[in-house]
């Protein structure tokens, strides 16, 4: 089965995002090996609100990808080079995780859909790069009301700029 990793940058004190949405405060790291990233995912999940940002700077996964938008709200008419999902999220996950495929999938952002796809079972992996800032509010890492989830630490990597990634297996629920 194919894995769903969460990979995102969070600021020391828990938002991926700053109040306005934005992200200039992630710094720019040539040691950040992109091409790494994009070698292992063929498919990518995202939520509107991350993006409509995105969207203002230029998509941020390669071309050949597979981009899978979940909103309520977007026309799939109006974004013709994206799947627009409008119900069933961890349904359309499930189904993307089961593909005979060897590449994994990226869950790109936001902290609600992280939040629901996690509940749902259907993430792996979270891989969280921090970003040695204090943004003091926006939108957070993962939404209110997650219930307990167990991680079990696979890595870590530090980068010149001071930011730490920290890679996570998703441990199973008890039933």
């Amino acid at each position: 089965m194919r894995q769903v990793r969460y990979n995102v940058a969070t600021s020391l004190d828990g938002y991926i995002a700053d109040a306005n949405g934005g992200f200039a405060w992630i710094p720019h790291d040539p040691t950040v090996d992109f091409a790494a990233i994009f070698a292992r995912v063929d498919t990518v999940l995202i939520g509107r609100r991350s993006f409509e940002v995105v969207q203002q700077g230029g998509p941020a996964w390669a071309p050949a990808m597979r981009v899978y938008v979940f909103s309520r709200t977007l026309k799939p008419d109006d974004h013709p080079d994206v799947t627009v999902i409008r119900e069933n999220s961890a349904a359309t996950v499930a189904a993307l995780r089961a593909e005979p495929q060897d590449r994994d999938i990226w869950l790109f952002g936001g902290g609600q859909l992280f939040s629901s796809l996690l509940s749902a079972g259907q993430v792996d992996r979270v891989e969280t790069t921090i970003v040695p800032v204090l943004l003091g509010g926006g939108v957070s890492l993962a939404a209110t009301g997650l219930p307990l989830t167990t991680l079990r630490l696979l890595d870590t990597h530090r980068y010149p700029s001071g930011m730490v990634t920290l890679s996570y297996a998703v441990e199973p629920r008890a039933v």
